[in-house]
């Protein structure tokens, strides 16, 4: 008998799933990925009606009754959501905020005047980490595009020599920085602690980055000579603006969830008591809510303020910064509801016992388990949260850096190769015109290599700490 999660039990749910064999269990595994994969790439379904398809397929075929698979998926929606949906949310309005203010474009503008020549590329993977700190990996592709294109064709760039270093920048920060959902996920799946892996992720993507960025960028350029597609640019939020925040108020604004959080690791390390008051005010001032939302209240004084926005505008932001994020939300909470799935009917046990026998390290389990489904699917979010599910369970006993590289390997792992099945394959191809093949020698490459970059420094890691 497998056990519910605790949420169920406190529920005083009904009995737990029954466990099935390792054999049966295996194949109701492949069962419910191949009927989740079939959905999304055959017949386009939305991820969360095929991710819920998919755990009712799981817990049929495990021999579970139906009534207990609803009950395990509902649980595990229900605290996935509660988990991070707040902090998607807080995110997204920060997100928004920073866009229609004008406070992206500043930054950009302050960087780009200072840069020039071998220094650009450089300059785009600086602007587009930055950036997409508090952003989605797609609304910062939308916001990054103009200024790509408009480097490109003003300094006569290749387009790779300046594109491909701003999607690198977009791509890991997506992968492996939290406040993003993926990681938020993770974290929130195998119980890592969010300050240490924030620190670990920025250790691993800094040199992973610049790998697949500025270096790659060369080699794409040859790859793929092409100037920047002779069309109108988008028009920048800020066009429309007669002022705008300052470069340091807002580089002080998207910094500070970040700051906070990082702080309350290092006091933690420090300090190490958790009756003493020090301790206490930071691990309430950098919890992931606390400290997102301190940067929304800031954001509103130092971005919405400055660029002359009134109460109205700014509730306005708010509202269309929440209005994009429903389907991110239900994706991510359809995850969470099959990751339970897989725990109730007993198939993280099975992988935790199946792999005592090998002699593969967990992390790089993790990494292959997040790479297959992330091939199958061609989601990096769907990649995460199914690959922290079924990896749970190896958590157990592990150190809290060890847990914590847990969550970045299979944060790497979910970016390795993006394809056809994946929708920022086709958002980079439509943006940058290029053909299919071009896309293949550039963007998926270009995920491949942070994908294997930072799984090796994750593995490097872990024989260091």
């Amino acid at each position: 008998m497998t056990r519910l999660s605790a949420e169920i039990l406190a529920a005083d749910a009904p009995p737990p799933i029954t466990s099935a064999g390792h054999a049966q269990l295996g194949l109701a595994v492949l069962a419910a990925i191949a009927v989740i994969i079939l959905l999304i790439t055959r017949f386009k379904l939305h991820a969360f009606l095929s991710l819920t398809i998919g755990s009712l397929v799981l817990g049929a075929v495990a021999g579970a009754p139906l009534d207990k698979a609803i009950t395990s998926f509902s649980a595990g929606l229900g605290s996935t959501v509660a988990g991070v949906g707040v902090l998607i949310a807080l995110g997204a309005i920060l997100g928004k905020l920073l866009a229609d203010s004008g406070g992206a474009d500043e930054i950009v503008d302050t960087i780009l005047a200072k840069a020039g020549g071998r220094a650009m590329p450089w300059a785009m993977v600086l602007i587009a980490s930055v950036i997409g700190l508090p952003l989605f990996f797609e609304v910062g592709i939308v916001l990054l595009i103009p200024v790509v294109l408009m480097v490109a064709k003003r300094g006569n760039y290749s387009l790779m020599r300046i594109g491909v270093p701003a999607l690198a920048g977009l791509s890991v920060m997506h992968g492996l920085i939290p406040p993003h959902p993926g990681p938020l996920v993770a974290i929130d799946a195998v119980k890592a602690n969010l300050g240490v892996t924030l620190a670990l992720g920025i250790l691993v993507a800094v040199p992973t980055v610049i790998i697949a960025g500025p270096v790659f960028s060369k080699v794409a350029a040859r790859w793929v000579d092409v100037p920047a597609p002779d069309r109108m640019l988008p028009q920048r939020p800020s066009e429309e603006l007669e002022r705008r925040p300052g470069f340091g108020a807002t580089l002080f604004t998207v910094l500070l969830p970040v700051v906070l959080m990082l702080v309350r690791a290092l006091v933690d390390i420090v300090v190490d008591d958790t009756a003493n008051m020090t301790q206490r005010v930071f691990d309430v001032a950098g919890s992931p809510l606390v400290a997102l939302l301190v940067a929304v209240t800031v954001g509103i004084f130092t971005l919405g303020r400055p660029a002359g926005f009134g109460r109205e505008r700014i509730s306005s932001i708010v509202d269309k910064g929440l209005m994009p994020i429903a389907g991110i939300l239900l994706i991510v909470g359809a995850g969470g509801g099959f990751k339970q799935t897989l725990i109730d009917c007993g198939v993280g046990q099975m992988i935790l016992d199946i792999s005592k026998d090998w002699s593969i390290p967990a992390l790089l389990l993790a990494w292959l388990i997040a790479v297959a489904i992330r091939l199958a699917t061609g989601s990096a979010t769907v990649a995460t949260v199914s690959a922290a599910g079924l990896v749970a369970p190896l958590a157990a006993g592990m150190s809290t850096t060890h847990t914590a590289l847990l969550v970045l390997a299979i944060g790497a792992g979910s970016l390795f190769f993006s394809h056809v099945n994946d929708a920022g394959f086709w958002l980079v191809k439509e943006y940058f015109g290029l053909g299919v093949g071009q896309t293949v020698k550039t963007w998926s490459v270009m995920e491949t290599i942070i994908s294997v970059v930072a799984g090796g420094l994750v593995l490097l890691l872990s024989l260091v700490l």
